[in-house]
C-alpha cells in the first residue's frame, strides 16, 4: 500500500523529535516530508508539499493549531491534533468528531489514530475541521458531527428535540428527520454537560426542553414536537420539576 505522506507542527524541538520517531518506528503507513515549530512556517511547508496528513499542536505560540485552516479557502489534507490534557478542547474534538492525541502520547493511540485516518482517506470521509475551530474559538457548542450510516452529519443543537437510546447506540430525533448516531447517550451527555436546554430525564432519553410542550405527572411522559413521547424517571421527577416552570 502507498504510504501517506505527512509533516508534523509542534513548537518544541523534543516533541517533534518524540513524534517523528514514533512515526518512524511504529507507523509505516506515514511518510515524514517535515516538521515545522510554528503554523506559519507549517502552511509554507503544506503549500509547497502537498501532504495527505499534518499532524498538529494545538498550543503554540502567535496561532494556535486550529487556526491553521484560516489559511486555506479548502483544507484538501486531514489533521490529527495534538494536545496536553484539556477538558474543553478535548470535548470540542468529541463534538467535531475530529481526532487528536493526547501528550504524552501513547503508542496504541497514535497507531489507532493512523489506523483510523487511513480508513478516513480510503473513505474520502469529509473533515469537520472548520467546526472544530468554530467551536474552540467561541468557547461554545452550536452544532455537534454524528456517524449517521457511513457519513458525517453535522447538526445544529438548535434543531434538537431528543437523543434517545438504543443499546449501544443513538437515534437523534430533529425536526427534519431522525438519525441513528454510532454513540451511546452517556457520549451526548457528557459533552452537553453545560447546555442548560438539555436534561437527561431518563436512562433512555436527553431532551431539548425547549421543544417541550407538556408531560404527565401520573404516566411520567413528556411530550415533545414531533409527536415524540419520552419517559421520565421517577429519579428524575423531582428534580424535572425544579427545571419546567
Amino acid at each position: 500500500m502507498k504510504k501517506l505522506t505527512a509533516i508534523l507542527v509542534d513548537d518544541e524541538e523534543s516533541a517533534r523529535d518524540v513524534l517523528s520517531n514514533l512515526l518512524a518506528r511504529f507507523c509505516p503507513a506515514i511518510e515524514l516530508l517535515g516538521k515545522y515549530s510554528n503554523v506559519e512556517e507549517a502552511v509554507k511547508g503544506i503549500k509547497k508539499l502537498n501532504p495527505q496528513v499534518v499532524f498538529l499542536d494545538i498550543e503554540m505560540p502567535n496561532y494556535a493549531g486550529y487556526e491553521i485552516v484560516n489559511f486555506f479557502e479548502d483544507i484538501n489534507f486531514e489533521m490529527i491534533f495534538i494536545t496536553a490534557y484539556d477538558k474543553y478542547a478535548i470535548k470540542a474534538f468529541e463534538i467535531s468528531a475530529v481526532d487528536y492525541l493526547l501528550k504524552p502520547i501513547d503508542l496504541d493511540r497514535l497507531k489507532s489514530a493512523v489506523e483510523k485516518l487511513t480508513e478516513k482517506i480510503q473513505l474520502k470521509v469529509p473533515n469537520q475541521y472548520n467546526l472544530l475551530s468554530e467551536t474552540l474559538k467561541s468557547n461554545e457548542v452550536k452544532s455537534i458531527v454524528i456517524s449517521d450510516k457511513g457519513y458525517q452529519t453535522k447538526i445544529d443543537l438548535k434543531n434538537i428535540i431528543a437523543f434517545e437510546a438504543k443499546e449501544s447506540y443513538c437515534c437523534l430525533h430533529t425536526i427534519g428527520k431522525k438519525y441513528v448516531a454510532s454513540k451511546n447517550l452517556k457520549h451526548f451527555e457528557t459533552i452537553l454537560t453545560e447546555n442548560k436546554n438539555f436534561f437527561r430525564v431518563h436512562k433512555s432519553w436527553l431532551i431539548n426542553m425547549d421543544f417541550m410542550k407538556n408531560y404527565s405527572k401520573s404516566n411520567l411522559e413528556i411530550n415533545l414536537e414531533n409527536n415524540i413521547v419520552a419517559k421520565l424517571s421517577k429519579y428524575k421527577k423531582a428534580e424535572f420539576e425544579t427545571v419546567f416552570v
